[in-house]
């Protein structure tokens, strides 16, 4: 069954007839206004950044009395005065309100949205939007601005006002401000879908009107070309007669026909005669008038005339352009879907299915995270074959020391009658002597493995932030915000560990090792055998008896180095894997646990529209790829009532 508003006959429709009010009237704006809301719809949710939209597009030379018959449509005083006053195109929106009556406006252009309801502040508007958009000044510019008036003064209509046509530039503007304006003219008006109402004076040569000639050039069978005439007061007398030639379409012939107003001149302005009284004296103007009379008859003359015929233009322009329109959509709707699977899945664009996207999204990260921690996995090789090196280092680091180290107490126990004897007898050795030399030589560990660490930190941290940087390559925010994170917590854990280190080489320094450990590692060095060999030496048959040599053999002192060195081997092998384990521990396992908890946590009160803004091309692609389908859908279910 078919849903679209069924349409009144226009053509039967007079304006001047008894039964044009009341139900009739009312019935007949019913069925009217849908098709104009239905494309002011498709105009606010920015289909034209898609497609054209039917509309009736002014367009007059200066001083050709456009404003004065926006004005007396409108019923308000739009800005005036000499050189260009319509800076930007101004989308005039008429909107009849049957009940009540209030009168009220909408003034919106770029972020700006204000809404006023005295009819005298309109010019103040509309001339500090244009100083908005085009600058003080006389420049124009391309940005639309809308008016939305509605009123019970008013009929159901949508215009759009473009600048006069200009040829002399004044004082002040660009040298090529006519091609500019004619530029911008012809955006609007070489779009099949548009109305051209073109603005001619009664008292000029219509064939030579640049704003005529225009259109003539992008409609050059006057399909879509509907000429006003104004100013028919200004004729001179005798030249009525070309008027007429041209009303009756012998000049320049227009299928739409010429429709003839007079609306207020200066002279009614500064006397400030009320819009009702101009419209009155019109009608009386065209009564009494011998050769344009007959234009009353033919509804070819007057304002409410030439709004009522603007009304059945537009609407039944819009019914004509909707099977193209509709077309339009699918072709558009079609090609887009072609051109999404080629983008990777984006974010939805509906705030409320964007919280489990981004949870859908954390979890893979923490997933991510936990699987290189388990398997060392990564886009750039694997973790730990990236860590054995640097553990492998300190472990040869730790190996070479054990010989410095030897060579340390060797020094040492030669020495040791000349540089450390205290106050024990000959024979006797401090046992404190040689701790303190272990202490020293655990305590020049301290700094390499703290380098060890930074060493670890950098792998780890920079696989975390590649790992960041694959699971959030497109949002900005969210990449921002967990880079952070994972360096805050990699400089929380190193501190961490450099206290663990600090008290690990502190816990070394204590020289301590359980007897059976000791005693086990003596066995293992064959300590015994060497003592045995030790004990067949003989002493020195020098003449000295009390050499150091003979000293050492009554003390043994020449057996401390070798038992050094065994205990050594225990420092050795704890540190050589207890640094790995601790930094493994923290740096790694500990910080992606943290990590995955303060991902996760980024989810509970989050501003989840801008965590999810997308930075790249593709980004920004699909997303304008997923705003251009909602468009073209809604546009689409809206069409589709009318057909």
């Amino acid at each position: 069954m078919d849903s679209s508003p069924e349409m009144l006959d226009f053509d039967s429709l007079d304006e001047n007839s008894p039964e044009n009010s009341g139900i009739f009237l009312k019935q007949w704006e019913a069925q009217v206004r849908p098709y104009i809301e239905m494309i002011d719809f498709m105009r606010k949710i920015g289909i034209e950044k898609e497609l054209a939209l039917p509309s009736i597009a002014v367009v007059g030379d200066q001083s050709s009395g456009k404003s004065s018959v926006l004005e007396a449509l409108s019923g308000v005083a739009l800005p005036r005065g000499s050189g260009i006053v319509t800076r930007c195109p101004l989308e005039l929106k008429l909107r009849k309100l049957n009940f009540g009556t209030d009168w009220t406006a909408v003034i919106s252009y770029k972020e700006v949205r204000e809404t006023f309801h005295d009819p005298k502040q309109v010019e103040g508007f509309v001339r500090r939007a244009q100083n908005m958009l085009a600058g003080d000044g006389v420049g124009i510019c391309d940005d639309l601005i809308s008016l939305e008036i509605t009123s019970p003064d008013v009929c159901d209509l949508t215009l759009i006002d473009l600048p006069g046509i200009t040829r002399v530039p004044v004082q002040g503007q660009p040298e090529d401000i006519g091609d500019q304006i004619r530029r911008l003219i012809a955006k609007f008006i070489e779009k099949k879908e548009t109305i051209n109402l073109v603005v001619v004076p009664c008292n000029v040569d219509v064939a030579t009107t640049e704003a005529l000639r225009m259109a003539q050039g992008v409609d050059p069978n006057g399909s879509r070309t509907l000429a006003i005439l104004t100013k028919p007061d200004l004729i001179d007398k005798g030249a009525e007669a070309d008027v007429l030639q041209v009303l009756q379409g012998k000049v320049v012939p227009l299928k739409k026909g010429y429709t003839m107003v007079r609306c207020r001149g200066q002279s009614d302005i500064n006397e400030n005669v009320p819009l009702a009284e101009a419209t009155r004296q019109e009608k009386e103007f065209f009564a009494i008038h011998p050769q344009f009379s007959y234009l009353l008859e033919e509804q070819r003359a007057t304002i409410p005339c030439l709004a009522t015929r603007l009304t059945k233009e537009l609407v039944q322009h819009i019914k004509a352009s909707l099977p193209s329109l509709s077309d339009q959509i699918h072709i558009n709707l079609s090609a887009l879907r072609v051109e999404m699977k080629s983008y990777d899945e984006g974010p939805p664009l509906e705030p409320e299915r964007m919280g489990p996207y981004l949870s859908k999204k954390m979890l893979e990260f923490s997933d991510q995270i936990s699987e290189l921690c388990r398997t060392g996995e990564s886009s750039s090789g694997n973790l730990y074959s990236l860590l054995l090196p640097i553990f492998k280092k300190w472990e040869c680091l730790l190996s070479d020391s054990k010989a410095l180290f030897r060579e340390s107490v060797r020094e040492m126990t030669e020495n040791y009658d000349e540089a450390h004897r205290g106050r024990e007898l000959v024979t006797f050795s401090d046992y404190c002597v040689y701790e303190s030399m272990v202490k020293k030589h655990v305590g020049d560990l301290k700094q390499p493995a703290q380098d060890t660490l930074k060493l670890v930190r950098g792998i780890v941290q920079k696989e975390f932030r590649v790992m960041c940087e694959v699971c959030f390559p497109n949002f900005p925010h969210l990449r921002h915000i967990i880079l952070n994170q994972i360096d805050d917590i990699q400089s929380k854990q190193e501190t961490k560990v450099e206290k663990r280190i600090h008290e690990y080489i502190n816990m070394e320094k204590l020289v301590y090792t359980q007897d059976p450990i000791f005693t086990q590692k003596i066995v293992d060095f064959k300590f015994v055998e060497r003592r045995q060999e030790y004990e067949s030496t003989c002493l020195d048959t020098g003449e000295n008896a009390t050499s150091p040599n003979n000293c050492a053999v009554f003390d043994t002192r020449k057996l401390t180095p070798e038992k050094l060195i065994i205990y050594y081997e225990i420092v050795y092998q704890r540190l050589a894997d207890y640094i790995p384990m601790v930094i493994l521990l923290f740096i790694l396992k500990e910080a992606a646990v943290m990590l995955r908890a303060h991902a996760m946590d980024l989810r509970d009160g989050a501003d989840v529209v801008k965590l999810l803004v997308e930075d790249t091309d593709a980004g920004r692609r699909r997303a304008d790829l997923h705003q251009r389908m909602e468009r073209l859908s809604l546009a689409q279910e809206r069409v589709s009532v009318y057909l």
